[in-house]
Order: structure tokens, then C-alpha cells, then sequence
């Protein structure tokens, strides 16, 4: 299920490899890496996949202050839920998406960001 929106898109992949051409892709059609994020369910592995690609994680930017310090007391799955609903996706999309992470695999989401 890809999601393709006016100011929001997001694509599962099976593996960081896979996340990394994605967002190689998407630069070349456009967005920046202002623009990219990466999500897994697995925080270290989302990091190495983000340093690797060269692209954001949610963070608080995206969640606001208050997101960002509820996302501390949080379980991963609802944090994760509540990291793609900050960038436009609706709380079925973001559930939607959340069980795929828990399956394994990297969601990377492209939005323009507006300033």
C-alpha cells in the first residue's frame, strides 16, 4: 500500500538496502533530504538506515514537544503510530503501517515541508 498525496508519501521496503534506493529515488524526483524520513520498528536499525541514506527521523520537529515527550512513556508501537500520524497520515494509515514495521520491514515517507 503506497500512499501518494499531495504533500505526503510513503512506501514499505523489505530492508534497509531496499530504503536506501527509495530515498535515492525520491531525491531524484524532487524532494530533499529535508523532505525524507525513515521508520522502523527497531530504533537502532532505524538509525543506521537514516545515517546511512543521509535522512531524517522523527523527531521533534515533526511531533511537536509534547508528542515527542508522550512518545518517552509510550510503547514502540503506539510511538510509531504516533510518528506517522505528526507527518499526515490518518490513524488507520499509521496503524496500517505500524503492523508492517512489526513484520520487519522500513517505511520511508518523502513530505515537503513547508516553511
Amino acid at each position: 500500500m503506497d500512499s501518494i498525496r499531495t504533500q505526503a508519501y510513503a512506501k514499505l521496503l523489505e530492508n534497509g538496502i531496499q530504503a536506501i534506493e527509495e530515498v535515492n529515488r525520491l531525491l531524484g524526483s524532487g524532494y530533499t533530504r529535508d523532505d525524507l524520513y525513515v521508520i522502523s520498528h527497531n530504533e537502532d536499525r532505524e538509525g543506521r538506515i537514516a545515517d546511512a541514506a543521509d535522512t531524517n527521523e522523527v523527531g521533534l520537529h515533526e511531533e511537536g514537544l509534547f508528542g515527542a515527550i508522550a512518545n518517552m512513556f509510550r510503547s514502540r508501537g503506539d510511538a510509531l503510530r504516533n510518528k506517522i500520524t505528526s507527518l499526515g497520515f490518518s490513524a488507520a494509515e499509521a496503524a496500517y503501517y505500524e503492523k508492517e514495521l512489526d513484520s520487519g520491514k522500513v517505511l520511508v515517507i518523502a513530505k515537503k515541508n513547508l516553511h
